[in-house]
């Protein structure tokens, strides 16, 4: 679906003239492949479909955030934001746990109707730290755990000795609860002593 999405709307760009698209003209339409997207797109797919790099794409994307246009980077790609999350329950969670528990913490969260917005951590040198997730199935999950071993990047839970918050989206309290349980349930919840 979405590329054929992308493939309809890079028609349309090719169609509407034989001069060379500039900058400008790409960024807008990087904006409106990503307003029609219903799932992440990677740089290297717009790269790939405006015949750029894909460093490229990943300026036209930090100049359009500098614009004010609401683009979040996750593991999966870009998405764009378009303020669905005000009719939505948003909360912040605190938790503590090993890499070995990550997984249990993210099925928690997605398989009670939750997506995982970020994660946050408190640097002592640079302060608040935090990363795009978007996590909102076991899907999602599964490929950022499989990211993590791929890379071998460390997440950014073990600047802190695992503790860190989250950022969950659901579409009511009773998922709330849902997901607070299952993760006091899975001992992951930071919980004063």
């Amino acid at each position: 679906m979405i590329i054929q999405i992308l493939s309809l709307r890079f028609f349309y760009i090719q169609m509407c003239g034989d001069k060379k698209m500039n900058s400008e003209e790409r960024r807008e339409n990087i904006e409106l492949i990503l307003k029609d997207a219903s799932s992440p797109i990677t740089a290297s797919v717009l790269a790939k479909k405006f015949s750029v790099s894909r460093q490229i794409i990943v300026g036209d994307v930090a100049l359009m955030r500098a614009a004010g246009i609401k683009i979040s980077a996750t593991p999966r790609g870009y998405i764009l934001n378009c303020g669905n999350e005000i009719t939505e329950n948003v909360f912040t969670v605190a938790c503590c746990h090993d890499n070995e528990n990550m997984y249990k913490e993210l099925y928690a969260v997605v398989d009670n109707g939750g997506t995982i917005i970020d994660v946050i951590v408190e640097h002592p040198i640079y302060g608040e730290i935090s990363g795009e997730l978007y996590i909102s199935s076991r899907y999602d999950a599964d490929m950022f755990l499989e990211k993590i071993k791929i890379s071998e990047a460390q997440p950014l839970m073990c600047l802190t000795d695992g503790i860190h918050l989250h950022t969950i989206r659901c579409k009511d309290e009773k998922a709330r609860k849902r997901i607070i349980y299952a993760l006091k349930n899975e001992y992951i919840i930071l919980e004063g002593k």
